[in-house]
C-alpha cells in the first residue's frame, strides 16, 4: 500500500452571490487545491479568496481551467482542437497567476476541469497539447491527468505529470471516470474504501471489475454537498493506516 499521497480538491467554484461548496472548511483538509479560473465557474473575488485560503492553510495552489460554459459548469461536451485546448489552459492559468503573484503564492500545478479533462482522456493530441503548454510555463509546473494510459503516455514524453484517481466518482469498465453533471451526496464509507483501494493499487468499476491504478493524487470534488465529510473521513482513515498526505510535488519527488 502507498504510504504517501496527495489529496486534492476542486474548489473556488462560487460565482458572484451564488455560493457553491464549503471551501473554508474543505481546503484545510487537503494538500492541494485546484481553483476555477472563471470559465466554468469562479469570478475575480472568488479567485482571490481561494488563493487567500490556500495561502493561509499552506495548501498547494493549482489552476483548474475549464470549458467556456458557466451554465453547464463546464461538464457539457464541447469540441476543441488541441491548440484551442492548450490556449484555454494558458489563458485561465494567467488569470489565476495575477492573484497568486499579488499574494505571493506559487502555482504548482494545472488540472483541466470536467469535459476538458474528458477530452484529455479521449484525445491524445489534446492531452499532449495541454501538457506541453503547461510545461512551457516553466517552474516545474505539474499537469494533472487521469491515472492510467493517459497519464502514463504523457509522462513517457518527459512531461511532469501527476497521476490522479477519484475517491468520489465511479469508474467504467475501461477504467475511465464517469463524470457527474450534478454531483449528489455520496456514501462517505464507500468513498473512504475507494480511497484506500487506490492506495492499494486498484479501483472497482460499476461493472464489478477490478482495474489497476497507480495514483499520485486523489481527488474530492468541492461541489459535492458532503465533500467536507468525505475529506475528513479519508484523512482519519489514512492517519489510522499510517499514510502521509502531502502536496503532489512532494509525492512526485519520491516517486
Amino acid at each position: 500500500m502507498k504510504t504517501l499521497i496527495d489529496l486534492n480538491a476542486d474548489a473556488g467554484e462560487s460565482f458572484g452571490r451564488w455560493r457553491l461548496g464549503d471551501d473554508e472548511h474543505l481546503l484545510p483538509l487537503v494538500s492541494s487545491v485546484n481553483v476555477a479560473c472563471g470559465w466554468h465557474a469562479g469570478d475575480p473575488a472568488t479567485m482571490r479568496r481561494s488563493v487567500e485560503l490556500a495561502k493561509a492553510g499552506g495548501t498547494a495552489l493549482g489552476a483548474h481551467p475549464g470549458l467556456p460554459d458557466l451554465v453547464g459548469f463546464g461538464r457539457r461536451p464541447m469540441a476543441l482542437s488541441p491548440s484551442d485546448a492548450a490556449d484555454a489552459c494558458l489563458y485561465q492559468y494567467g488569470a489565476l497567476r495575477g492573484f497568486a503573484d499579488s499574494l505571493g503564492v506559487p502555482i504548482t500545478h494545472v488540472k483541466p476541469h470536467g469535459s476538458l479533462y474528458g477530452l484529455t482522456m479521449r484525445d491524445p493530441d489534446v492531452a499532449d497539447a495541454i501538457a506541453d503548454a503547461v510545461a512551457s510555463l516553466g517552474g516545474d509546473l505539474i499537469t494533472v491527468l487521469l491515472a492510467g494510459p493517459t497519464a502514463d503516455r504523457v509522462a513517457a514524453r518527459g512531461v511532469r505529470v501527476a497521476r490522479e484517481a477519484f475517491a468520489d466518482l465511479e469508474y467504467d469498465d475501461e477504467g475511465e471516470i464517469i463524470i457527474e453533471p450534478d454531483p449528489r451526496v455520496k456514501d462517505v464509507a464507500a468513498c473512504v474504501d475507494k480511497a484506500v483501494g487506490i492506495l492499494n493499487g486498484t479501483v472497482t468499476t460499476v461493472g464489478g471489475k477490478r482495474v489497476a491504478v497507480d495514483a499520485d493524487t486523489i481527488c474530492v470534488h468541492g461541489d459535492r454537498p458532503n465533500a467536507v465529510e468525505i475529506a475528513t473521513a479519508i484523512r482519519e482513515r489514512f492517519a489510522a493506516e499510517g499514510v502521509t498526505i502531502a502536496p503532489m510535488a512532494e509525492v512526485l519527488s519520491r516517486r
